[in-house]
């Protein structure tokens, strides 16, 4: 059974950091492009980052780059997003999903998980 669980969300003052994991079973994470999009309350879904299975090349939001890293530990079948200077604008339940694609678009067939919230705010 395919399963996503991510955790690391929380609460963080702006301007500061969080690093959320995504632990994949079922399947083999290197083999898959894996990425995170989010949602905020009343917003449409907003792909973040994609990380490819092939070279691993990573993808970003304009709104995220420069300030968000995605990452993957294929022995630990788990992917990273490694989120720095946090702003109140990226607020959100954050999923990871796969696939994804370079554009940051996420099957509505494939796989996610729960869900991490990630409240930014002072």
């Amino acid at each position: 059974q395919v399963q996503l669980v991510e955790s690391g969300g929380g609460l963080v003052q702006p301007g500061g950091s969080l690093r959320l994991s995504c632990a994949a079973s079922g399947f083999t994470l290197e083999y898959y492009a894996i990425g995170w999009f989010r949602q905020a309350p009343g917003k449409e879904r907003e792909g973040v980052s994609c990380i490819s299975s092939s070279d691993g090349s990573t993808y970003y939001a304009d709104s995220v780059k420069g300030r968000f890293t995605i990452s993957r530990d294929n022995a630990k079948n788990t992917v990273y997003l490694q989120m720095n200077s946090l702003k109140p604008e990226d607020t959100a339940v954050y999923y990871c999903a796969s696939p994804c694609t370079s554009w940051l678009t996420f099957s509505d067939f494939g796989s996610w998980g729960q869900g991490t919230q990630v409240t930014v705010s002072s």
